[in-house]
């Protein structure tokens, strides 16, 4: 490959070829869209339920096809040594093919631009030297905005020719960052690509340490699944879970750009609150019991324990005819029930089905001949709904949690042998609410509100989910994403060294196995791509503290210079200090982000605001106001930004219930930078770092 990208001059043919194929190719896009456009729903149905769902599809549709401005339709071509078949390459054959975020085709419905997620595709990201893939040369595009500027050539089958990195791959990678977090099609490296393309039926987990890729791999991973999947996935849903709303802003755009608009994105909290409003926050020690797994147990045994044995007969009267079921005969039924371990709901819902059946066995042993509607006529009578109600009531979950955190006694006969007395009292109210409405419920108490809902009635489980920052879910949060996807498969992304709260995973083993997949396959990124290796080395120094074994990240990024670490002299001056940097940071091109301990954000705020700059908030960096970024720490974690300036990391560590969990929280901090990195401090630095 040459050593140098082939810039725009006058014997630019080859580039001028280029510039015109992506005219062509923005042409036929847009007349794509205006086709969708020109649609005529009253042509296809009468129907106005089929015709509104339609007329969505096709404004989806529509919308897909729009052509960003500033995003390159293709940025690779491929020259294949022989002619490839129509089924690999979306209907085309040939022997060269323009890999890009979406297909487009021409008016005779030949492609232009072939789908990354294609077969046809896939060695653009797998092909190397030792294993060509049959392609005979790999072009790479690069861009400027929108336009067309250069071209590289990678000659796979050529012994003469020297293996090197690719300069534009290497320049896409370090692309100043403003905005949301973009996607990384151009740059997917081969270990990534074998994740995105993992199949549909596995849960994959991905152990990545900071700039390995892994929250940009599982979302590519959804877009392969969607387009490899389609249809299965629009029947059963897919789902992207975040740590927090900040985080699912900074994303959002990613997949969109890549076609796919039907994902839905949530926190967890999002999934469990639609039972009851969350008003309060737990001390930590009552939030780590409450998310022990221990407490499912509990919730079982609670529930179970509305059932009881039948003491009466029942009497069913039909005309002129009474029925008779004995007690013994409705206790069978209960402990069959009861042994199959189905849902609470749909045994109270069969059980008034059994007692009819055996109303209807007697009425036939004296001849009549009953049918199914005379059953369910029975399971409807006053008798029998009277002894389910007895036996087996209807139970309402947040009914049943209140009573839990409200009633000592009720709390103790069921947690009797999986909590200790002193772990009751952490999670007991000390001011019992009188109802469900008037409860201060914390996110906690929905997430066990939640359990008790599946035990009454199944979940709804989805296709395909994706959680991220799984690190930092309690086991209890696991088995509630779980219940999302128990018929289908999910993406675990996180990194164990960056588990921040009380009840973060500690391997990856437990939380499978509290997810519901304990066979998933668990793969390991360590290649980073986007912190410089300056930087990464520094925050490492922390890992055999915060997550003992853990194998560093090893960066490719050579940047000399990229970190700088300042003492201030004395409190006071600490402010003008992080000011100044944020002054230096913005001399160049990109984002920058001061992160700081969340009690000292007010502070910096208002040092900012005098010194005349203003700033953003995480997830307003759509916002073209300011490209600087005010970010508590507690909000840092999956954020990126060009140049980071960190104010007092002893307040960082400070900031949290412990000291690794602050050390933690200092290791996310100090690798949210792509290009430099300013440490501020008065205090003393932690000895890890000293």
């Amino acid at each position: 490959m040459p050593a140098h990208a082939h810039e725009s001059d006058t014997t630019t043919d080859p580039l001028a070829r280029e510039r015109a194929h992506l005219a062509a190719s923005r042409a036929a896009l847009r007349a794509m869209r205006e086709d969708a456009q020109a649609l005529n729903i009253r042509d296809v149905t009468a129907n106005w339920v089929n015709a509104a769902v339609l007329q969505a599809q096709i404004a989806d549709r529509i919308k897909s096809l729009a052509d960003l401005a500033h995003t390159p339709l293709f940025f690779g071509r491929l020259d294949y040594l022989h002619v490839v078949g129509a089924a690999q390459a979306e209907g085309a054959e040939g022997e060269q093919f323009y890999i890009g975020r979406r297909h487009v085709h021409d008016a005779d419905g030949d492609p232009m631009v072939i789908d990354w997620r294609a077969p046809v595709s896939q060695p653009f990201y797998r092909a190397s030297r030792k294993d060509p893939l049959d392609v005979g040369q790999r072009r790479r595009f690069g861009y400027t905005g929108g336009e067309l500027t250069a071209y590289e050539d990678e000659h796979l089958t050529d012994p003469s020719e020297a293996a090197q990195t690719s300069k534009l791959l290497q320049a896409e990678i370090e692309r100043p960052r403003v905005g949301p977090m973009r996607d990384i099609v151009a740059t997917i490296q081969p270990e990534q690509d074998e994740i995105v393309r993992s199949g549909l039926g596995g849960t994959v987990c991905v152990q990545g340490g900071p700039g390995t890729g892994k929250t940009a791999v599982g979302l590519h991973r959804v877009a392969y699944l969607l387009y490899a999947h389609r249809e299965r996935l629009a029947r059963t849903g897919t789902l992207v879970i975040g740590p927090n709303k900040s985080f699912l802003h900074y994303i959002e755009q990613v997949l969109p750009a890549l076609g796919e608009l039907e994902v839905k994105q949530a926190t967890v909290d999002d999934l469990v609150t639609a039972h009851v409003e969350v008003r309060s926050t737990d001390e930590a020690r009552a939030a780590v019991v409450k998310g022990d797994a221990r407490m499912a147990e509990v919730l079982r045994r609670a529930l179970r324990s509305h059932v009881t044995m039948p003491t009466e007969p029942v009497m069913v009267v039909r005309g002129s005819r009474r029925w008779r079921v004995p007690a013994y005969e409705i206790e069978e039924m209960v402990k069959e029930l009861l042994a199959r371990d189905m849902r609470y709901g749909a045994a109270h819902e069969a059980l008034p089905l059994r007692i009819a059946h055996a109303v209807l066995v007697r009425m036939e042993e004296a001849g009549e001949a009953p049918d199914d509607r005379v059953q369910n006529a029975v399971a409807r009578t006053p008798a029998v709904k009277a002894a389910v109600k007895a036996v087996w009531p209807a139970v309402e979950p947040s009914k049943l949690v209140l009573r839990l955190l409200s009633d000592p006694d009720f709390l103790a006969a069921h947690a009797e042998g999986l909590l200790s007395e002193d772990e009751q009292k952490a999670i007991l109210w000390t001011r019992p609410a009188r109802s469900v409405k008037s409860a201060k419920w914390s996110a906690a108490d929905a997430v066990l509100i939640d359990e008790a809902a599946d035990l009454v009635a199944r979940t709804h489980s989805l296709g395909h989910v994706v959680v991220d920052e799984a690190q930092d879910l309690s086991p209890m949060q696991y088995r509630a994403v779980g219940r999302r996807c128990s018929t289908g498969s999910a993406t675990v992304l996180g990194d164990l060294a960056q588990g921040t709260t009380p009840w973060s995973t500690q391997s990856w083993e437990q939380a499978l196995h509290h997810l519901g997949k304990p066979d998933a396959v668990v793969e390991e990124l360590t290649a980073g791509f986007r912190v410089p290796r300056e930087v990464i080395a520094y925050a490492s120094r922390l890992l055999p503290v915060i997550s003992p074994g853990l194998a560093a990240v090893e960066s490719v990024r050579e940047s000399p210079g990229s970190l700088s670490v300042r003492e201030v002299s004395g409190a006071d001056a600490l402010d003008a200090a992080v000011v100044a940097a944020c002054e230096e940071s913005l001399t160049h091109e990109g984002s920058t982000g001061l992160i700081a301990a969340d009690a000292r954000v007010p502070a910096l705020a208002r040092a900012l605001t005098a010194a005349g700059h203003r700033y953003l908030s995480p997830g307003e960096e759509t916002s073209a106001e300011s490209r600087l970024t005010l970010v508590p720490a507690s909000l840092a974690k999956g954020l990126e930004y060009d140049y980071v300036v960190l104010d007092e990391p002893a307040a960082v560590v400070d900031g949290e219930p412990d000291e690794r969990t602050g050390l933690r929280r200092l290791y996310v901090a100090l690798t949210r930078a792509v290009s430099g990195l300013i440490v501020l401090h008065a205090a003393p630095l932690p000895a890890e770092l000293a």
